[in-house]
Parts: structure tokens; sequence; C-alpha cells
């Protein structure tokens, strides 16, 4: 079995990006956080679902390449989750549709469980438990981390991320919420404003990075990568913002979540 010191659990997807684009890319919460992880030189394991089918094994292949720990993978009876991105007239964003598929229900096995135990820190994305994960990894002792955009619930969290908009006083106040709620540290960020983290006493703040922008798809996820692991080197709170801002800022100027070849839709649909 590979060694590892950081993991990821919960969802994976595939991103179709719908005409005029007509391409699609891998993604999901903790896959992108596991791979820019594996990207900042920690070891790092994912722990997900995924169909047997085509693009489930695209996601393996994937997972592989970019140097994941791929032992704690289930292969389930379903489909691999995927995304329809469609966007409006101005050019944003718009989630049309997901489907969790096999990220539907999943829950690691009680001896993955134990090995999570183990582990310097476990980030865990959209996750359908109910917290039961979190928290059995915060009694044991782990350090954790959750975007709560992704799943409600700062309690027992060693860093809770979320993203309050850029409306002024709004992302201080949902960080001071996130530590009455029982986070340790609380990161937000803020749109143009850039982002700030709180341990409940002193604030640290900074603004974003001007880049180009190609695709903002998984920057947010680039942003907790690079937040987390500064916090793991000891690094103080103001460089672990500037680290994840810095690494998600080149996310944004590359299509998708994570340097990949993207695929045409109608190559690899299997529904």
């Amino acid at each position: 079995m590979a060694e590892f010191e950081v993991a990821t659990v919960g969802d994976n997807c595939i991103d179709r990006f719908m005409p005029p684009v007509g391409l699609s890319a891998i993604g999901g919460n903790a896959v992108n956080v596991a791979v820019h992880l594996r990207k900042h030189g920690l070891k790092t394991a994912y722990f997900g679902a995924v169909g047997p089918d085509a693009d489930g094994n695209r996601m393996l292949d994937c997972f592989g390449e970019n140097g994941l720990v791929v032992d704690h993978i289930q292969m389930r009876d379903g489909v691999t989750a995927y995304t329809e991105i469609e966007f409006d007239q101005g050019g944003d964003r718009i989630f049309a549709f997901e489907e969790f598929g096999v990220c539907r229900g999943y829950r690691p096995t009680e001896e993955e469980v134990q090995i999570l135990f183990r582990m310097r820190h476990v980030h865990i994305g959209w996750f359908d438990d109910g917290g039961v994960l979190r928290r059995r990894l915060h009694a044991a002792g782990v350090s954790v981390s959750q975007d709560i955009t992704v799943n409600p619930g700062a309690e027992g969290l060693a860093i809770a991320f979320a993203s309050a908009g850029s409306e002024p006083g709004a992302a201080i106040e949902l960080a001071r919420q996130l530590i009455t709620e029982g986070a340790a540290l609380a990161v937000v960020t803020r749109g143009a404003q850039g982002s700030l983290v709180t341990d409940g006493n002193v604030v640290a703040e900074t603004g974003i990075r001007p880049v180009e922008v190609s695709d903002t798809t998984g920057a947010g996820d680039t942003f907790i990568a690079g937040f987390i692991a500064a916090h793991l080197k000891g690094k103080p709170h103001q460089e672990c913002l500037e680290a994840g801002r810095d690494a998600a800022a080149v996310t944004c100027t590359h299509f998708g979540g994570f340097p990949q070849t993207p695929m045409a839709i109608k190559a690899h649909l299997s529904t």
C-alpha cells in the first residue's frame, strides 16, 4: 500500500461545459484539492467512488497521472458523477444540472476510516453523511478542513472555508460566525476584495492577484489547497492566504480546475 500524509474524501465529477464550449474536464472539490495538494509536494490520497464506465476509467487514469494515491477509490455500480455547465449572456457559469451518481451514498470502509485517523490532515469535499466522518475525525484528533459552501457545518473543523462575495463586512461577519460554530480557523474569500482568515482574535487579509482569466472553474478549490499546504508547513496566516491567492490565479488562466487534456463532450458521454 502506498504511503501518504494527507487525504481528501468525497466528490468527483466530470464537468461538461455545454455548447458553444463543448468540452469536458475532471473536477469536484475533493479531487481538485487533492491534485493541487500533490502539486504542492504533499503525498496525497483521494478517497471516493467512480462508476464502471468510461468516465470512471478516465478519472482513474487522470488521478494516477497527477500522482495521487488511488488505493482507496471504490468502483460502485452506477454512473460516474457529472455536472452540466452552461453560460449566461455575460459569460458567467450556470450549473444547469448535477448528477452525483455513485458519489451519492459513498462511504469509506471502517478500515479506511482507521487509515484517515493517521493523517496529518484530511479535507472533505461534498459528502452526504450528515457530518459523521468530520465528527469522527475531529474526535480522533485529526486536522480536518471543509468548504461549508459544499457541506454546511463548521463544528470540529481545523479550517473552515467559505465564500461571502464582495459586500463590505460580509466576509468578517461570516468568519466570526464560523469561529462561533466551532472552527479553529475561518478562511473566507470575498470576490474582487480577496480573502481573509481569523482565529477569532487576529484577522489577516490579502487582495487578489490580477490575471487574464480564461476559466474560473476550480479556482476556489485551488485556493483551498494552497492555503492548506502553506498551513501544514507552519507558515503565518498571511502567507497562507497569499499562497492560496497565487495558486488560484494560475488556475484562472487555464481550462479546468487543474491542467489536463479536455475531451469533446460527444466523445465520452456515458448517459
